[in-house]
This record gives C-alpha cells, structure tokens and sequence, in this order.
C-alpha cells in the first residue's frame, strides 16, 4: 500500500506546493523545473540539480555574461506604466520581462529631460549604451510638441493614441476583468455605450481612457471603484495586442539586445509580423 501511496501523496504535496505559489502572485511554471520565477521574485537564485540541463535561454546568458545589455534603461512616467508594461512583456518574451525587472526608471511624470540627466550620468560616454523614454501623447499633437534628446543612444517612443490606458480599451478582455464583478449584460452594455470600437482608431485615439476606467467614469460607478488597469492588461490575450504594442516591444527588443535570441514561436513571431490596422 505504501507503495501506492507514494506517488499520490507526492502528487497532492507538488499540487499544494503550486497552490501556495500562487497566494504569493508566483508563477509556478517557468523552464524545466518551475523554479524560475518564483525564486527570482523571491530574492533567491536558482538551484539547478545534479544532471539538470540549462535551457536554450541560459545557455545564451552564460555564454554572452547575461541576457540583454546591461547598457540599457528603459524609461516610463509612472508605476502604472511599469505595471503595465512587464504585464505585457511576460505574453512576448518572459527573457524580455526578467530582463526589465531591473531596467526600467520612472520619471515621475512626462518629463524627457530627467531621462536624459539619468542616461548620460548612468551610461554617458559608452559607445553601447541605449535608452528608450516612453511617453503618453496626452494632449501634444501639434510639431511643435515634438521632443528631442540630444543624448547619443536614447530615443523617444509616443504613444499615438493617448494613454498606455488606451490600449486597454479592449472590450474582450474588459469583460474577461469584470466577469465575476458585474452582470455580463450590463458589461456588454457599458462596453458599448462608452468604450470606443477597437475598429474605430480615431476613437480610440481621442478616448481618454483614464477616465472611462476611473472610479468617475460609468464602468467604475458601475463597479464601485476604478477598474484596475494592470487586471485588464493581464486579462489582454496577445491577438489584442495593437500594432502600436508590438512596435514598441520590437524598439525594446533592438535596444536592449534581445531581439536575436528571444525564443521563436508561432505567437512570439508576430511581433515581427504585426497586422497593421
């Protein structure tokens, strides 16, 4: 009998191993072992066992001296965004988001002109060095509003719809959020009254999205609160990634020297590939 309980009784012990990963927001399954990302997340670095093969990935890393280019940041206005944009990261490359867990610098706001102190103080004189400031287009359209970097290796990306929150207006992946919160008819109802068709472009460019999902807006009265920003990226599938998404990740994936070695497959091309609209 003890025979046949073994493999049971370690069946139940990796089921509540995974079970308590997930209490703690870390994602069991990364690599051949599922340590990964819960040991990295844990400030612990990971063990590899006698006779343990290191994935394609790892063996990258140890024969370049790691993934990417430590010569890189990337810069952001606020948390939201770095929320926003590891969320993201994970569905197109998870070597891609381990590596901006310790690149990316908030600004505190749409201010280019820190990014460049930081740049040339951090990185300044490297003929390698490169950095992408990320930016909302907010209310600046016009040549005039253009920003420029004098800084050799940092670029400027700007959103062209609004926000980062603009690319949230996904009316599947609202739905998936707000399923277990509001009755499904009227989430349809809502969605179709004040979420902009993903079809529309001009409309989601002039939607502002901060408020159709803030505590203010119809959803979040609806809701009683704000619509968590970071809930709908993880809920966003990456066929609802707009091109926009993918070609700042392709800036990303250039810049921070990971384009060449970032695992190829079905999903993953499609950065490469983006259908324009």
């Amino acid at each position: 009998m003890s025979a046949l309980r073994s493999p049971l009784r370690d069946w139940r012990v990796a089921r509540l191993r995974i079970r308590s990963q997930r209490v703690l927001g870390i994602d069991p399954v990364d690599g051949a072992d599922g340590r990964w990302i819960g040991e990295r997340r844990l400030g612990l670095r990971p063990r590899r066992g006698a006779g343990e093969i290191m994935s394609g990935p790892e063996k990258l890393r140890a024969g370049t001296g790691g993934a990417g280019t430590s010569n890189f940041f990337l810069y952001v206005e606020g948390p939201r965004d770095e929320d926003i944009l590891k969320i993201w990261a994970r569905q197109i490359s998870r070597p891609l988001a381990r590596h901006l867990e310790s690149r990316i610098v908030i600004l505190g706001g749409r201010r280019p002109a820190r990014a460049q102190e930081h740049f040339r103080i951090e990185l300044g004189g490297r003929g390698d060095s490169r950095g992408l400031v990320v930016l909302d287009r907010d209310h600046h359209s016009g040549p005039g509003d253009e920003i420029v970097v004098t800084e050799p290796g940092l670029e400027v990306f700007i959103w062209k719809r609004r926000h980062i929150e603009s690319y949230l207006l996904a009316p599947s992946a609202i739905r998936r959020t707000l399923s277990d919160s509001l009755d499904g008819r009227l989430v349809d109802r809502l969605i179709e009254d004040h979420v902009p068709s993903p079809e529309d472009e001009g409309a989601c460019r002039a939607a502002n999205a901060k408020e159709i999902l803030g505590s203010k807006g119809e959803l979040g009265r609806s809701l009683g609160e704000r619509i968590s920003p970071a809930a709908i990226a993880r809920a966003m599938r990456f066929e609802e990634f707009h091109p926009d998404i993918l070609a700042l990740y392709e800036k990303i994936l250039e810049a921070s020297g990971l384009r060449d070695w970032v695992p190829t497959t079905a999903t993953q091309r499609r950065i490469h590939e983006p259908d324009h609209r």
